[in-house]
């Protein structure tokens, strides 16, 4: 029953497919106010299909439901981000008119493949993983970090960029994307954490290293130093810096930063004010042993970095940006590999401290009988 469970929730995600199809093809659908009343009324319909679905033995945790609709959602946003690059046509093109048309923008068709891809799985593991009754705290803060960025970057850079003024009463549909990921990252930061089997004996000893005798926290400092530079320095891009340094990389390495769609500028701003502390804050975890909140924290950060990575690095070299404003085409290779690198640095720190975490305890039980203590 747990297993059907998990099925019924896969299976309602394919479901987008056929509805986003027929949907398109109904005449009503040129009126924003429908257009917004029809998504509400399919996500709640959804939602009470998946409840009768399960009735019989419902997941234990009501988490499961909205990884369920969002799972549906995520779906149609690989539908519109496959049929903005022309590779499907005749599903989601009166949402685009009438619905969010902000989409159509390279930022938004980045965050719509990230979304029906990155998120979707992330969605289909978590749903897996509660029929199963398996842990997944570690995959839901990762998507924690991952959905908040997505959604401050667009709702944002929506707002105040130049599709302010086409905003549809569809735009309220983002509502429960920023009210149930809140509710959610609570429920998952409270759920317990997976105790290694590890003695206070060997936790001393890893924690009394000094730095010279941990090589690979040397190179992750070096990381987060390189990486709180670099972002410090294209936010002062962004508050439009008069420094001919910084007009210099705006115009020659970076004009994406000068879009007026504003997704670009806001997402470094975003960057500079959240990533910049997490980085100092890192810092001092790598140095300072004991901090129990380094692997939580890094694991939501690597996925907020590795959404907005992907979104802003996609979307500079996207044929919808304009062609005044794309990374020119002898910079792309160094834009590449400085972006990647900052990316791909921030999936190792979380991978380190989850999995390699002595450094970071404290309190840890200094034989067996106090571990099943502890345990149980």
């Amino acid at each position: 029953m747990r297993v059907a469970a998990g099925a019924a929730g896969f299976l309602l995600s394919l479901t987008a497919i056929p509805i986003s199809y027929l949907l398109n093809k109904l005449s009503a659908m040129d009126s924003p106010m429908v257009v917004f009343a029809t998504g509400a009324g399919v996500l709640l319909g959804l939602l009470l299909v998946l409840y009768l679905l399960v009735i019989g033995r419902p997941p234990t945790d009501p988490l499961f439901y909205a990884f369920a609709v969002f799972s549906f959602t995520s779906v149609i946003d690989l539908i519109i981000s496959l049929e903005q690059d022309g590779y499907i046509n005749g599903f989601m093109g009166f949402y685009m008119k009438e619905g969010e048309p902000y989409l159509r923008t390279a930022y938004g068709i980045l965050i719509c493949y990230w979304d029906g891809t990155v998120h979707y799985a992330l969605y289909l593991m978590m749903i897996a993983a509660i029929t199963l009754r398996w842990r997944y705290r570690s995959v839901g803060l990762y998507w924690l970090g991952s959905i908040i960025m997505s959604l401050v970057t667009l709702l944002l850079g929506t707002v105040v960029g130049k599709f302010g003024t086409e905003i549809r009463p569809a735009f309220l549909l983002n509502v429960p994307y920023v009210l149930i990921p809140i509710w959610a990252g609570k429920k998952i930061y409270r759920m317990p954490r997976a105790l290694p089997q590890v003695m206070a004996e060997q936790v001393a000893a890893e924690q009394r290293k000094w730095l010279y005798r941990r090589p690979l926290d040397v190179c992750f400092i070096i990381y987060l130093l390189f990486a709180a530079a670099y972002i410090l320095f294209k936010g002062f891009i962004a508050l439009e810096c008069s420094f001919d340094i910084c007009d210099s990389y705006a115009y020659d390495q970076e004009p994406y930063l000068l879009d007026p769609v504003m997704y670009a500028k806001i997402q470094v701003l975003v960057n500079m004010f959240y990533l910049v502390p997490f980085f100092g804050l890192a810092l001092y975890g790598l140095i300072e042993p004991g901090c129990e909140w380094m692997p939580d924290l890094t694991v939501v950060f690597a996925g907020a970095i590795a959404q907005a990575q992907f979104s802003y690095v996609g979307a500079s070299l996207h044929p919808r940006t304009s062609f005044t404003y794309r990374i020119p085409q002898e910079i792309v290779p160094s834009f590449l590999y400085t972006n990647i690198f900052f990316a791909v640095g921030a999936q190792l720190l979380a991978f380190r401290c989850v999995t390699c975490s002595n450094f970071f305890l404290k309190g840890m039980p200094r034989n067996t009988e106090e571990m099943e203590k502890k345990v149980n």
